[in-house]
């Protein structure tokens, strides 16, 4: 089941928790106070590279017909797309930048180069997501409402076929996201189901047009005799995009380690304990310089999801002091390679596919769902010994979730997990 006491579960009392919520907002405003000339810089220059790999592959793929201009220009186009949607759309779109005052780089005028309309992605995403971010039956971000991620989700007879969903989701990445978005937009607008003269309709469909005409109509005609290969190296390109923004979102929600939460533990939530859920329910891959900007810094998820709209290129810095608050109140900072966090995730898909019945690890104690109820195995003296003690009496170190965790590790219960 999922989290219904987060202080519990976090072996954090109310004061440590009030304390890290201190030290997080010290770290905000540290930043904002800080922000000027070198972001801006940043920023700038991630929109001209961005601007210029899109205009080398347009022009590439006039000669298209030939394999290495194509395979040049789909190249350029694929990686022009995804910083776009990565590093500038995403981060725009959360007011990252809104403090220059640019009306060009401003969350109420960029337009992302995907299907779904920002407007709808604003709603969906900045208010939906990281607000209510894995309360289940709150975020419908947790298996976007196709793929059923925690236990907590009744099992139903089409869960069998998520293995299969979940590579139509990986190739349709954008229109997966856009359709998720529609539905918020046409419920918050009060459109009843199956209304086709919505506003949310209508706002997707001009954005439709807008993007296929784009892709799959003006530039193949512009390609002249190249249009049927120019053609291809779009949709390739956006293939390409949709496969790359869905490991690096699924590798930021999903892994163990990304914890779920219920209502009632939302319902009498503090602000500092919201930052608290965002500790516990994201999770970090590994990543130099590159991967980073290309994954729009969302290697740094855990960060992204503490401060969203805090410039991406400083969430680096952030994280090295997010770490040392996890290691000061002793808590997870839930990290590993991209390979790792995806395959983890992707375990969680095939696994959950199943039946309850068919899964050996109880529902408050498997890797992809748990809860504080785990620590109350009175078998598991290692765990209640550091429930008991919160301050080792050799080192004067604090005791908590991590801690526990490993004692619960090293006092080795049988347990089979599947």
């Amino acid at each position: 089941m999922a989290i219904t006491d987060i202080k519990e579960f976090a072996h954090l009392t109310e004061a440590d928790i009030e304390s890290l919520g201190r030290e997080l907002d010290a770290i905000r405003l540290d930043v904002e106070d800080s922000r000027g000339v070198r972001d801006a810089r940043y920023i700038r220059r991630a929109i001209r590279a961005q601007r210029l790999l899109e205009l080398g592959g347009r022009l590439a793929l006039f000669g298209s017909r030939y394999r290495p201009a194509w395979l040049a220009g789909t190249a350029m186009l694929s990686l022009s797309k995804i910083i776009e949607n990565m590093e500038l759309g995403h981060n725009v779109m959360h007011g990252q930048w809104d403090w220059m005052n640019d009306p060009e780089i401003h969350s109420m005028s960029w337009e992302w180069d995907q299907t779904g309309p920002s407007e709808h992605w604003k709603r969906a995403h900045n208010y939906s997501h990281h607000t209510f971010t894995n309360i289940v039956g709150m975020d419908s971000d947790v298996g976007f409402g196709i793929l059923r991620m925690t236990r907590d989700e009744e099992w139903r007879p089409i869960n069998l076929l998520q293995p299969f969903a979940n590579i139509i989701l990986a190739a349709t990445f954008e229109w997966g996201i856009a359709l998720h978005d529609l539905t918020f937009a046409a419920e918050l607008e009060g459109a009843e189901k199956g209304q086709l003269n919505s506003q949310a309709n209508k706002d997707f469909g001009r954005k439709i047009f807008r993007q296929v005409g784009k892709d799959f109509l003006l530039f193949p005609v512009l390609a002249g005799p190249a249009w049927k290969s120019t053609l291809t190296a779009n949709a390739t390109a956006n293939l390409v995009r949709n496969l790359w923004a869905y490991v690096v979102i699924f590798c930021g929600h999903f892994p163990d380690g990304a914890e779920k939460f219920t209502v009632d533990e939302y319902e009498n939530e503090t602000r500092h304990e919201w930052y608290l859920r965002q500790m516990l329910g994201s999770a970090n891959f590994d990543s130099g310089k590159v991967m980073g900007f290309m994954s729009g810094n969302l290697s740094y998820q855990i960060e992204h999801h503490l401060f969203p709209d805090l410039p991406s290129n400083r969430y680096p810095e952030i994280a090295v002091k997010v770490r040392a608050l996890c290691e000061k109140y002793d808590l997870p900072y839930t990290t590993g390679s991209l390979a790792k966090q995806y395959l983890l995730a992707l375990r969680t898909i095939h696994k959950l596919a199943l039946p309850d019945r068919f899964l050996r690890a109880t529902a408050d104690d498997a890797p992809e769902t748990s809860s504080e109820r785990k620590f109350r195995d009175a078998r598991d003296a290692g765990a209640a010994m550091v429930e008991t003690l919160r301050t080792d009496p050799v080192t004067g170190q604090r005791r908590g979730l991590l801690s526990a965790l490993r004692a619960r590790a090293e006092a080795k219960i049988p347990r089979r997990r599947r």
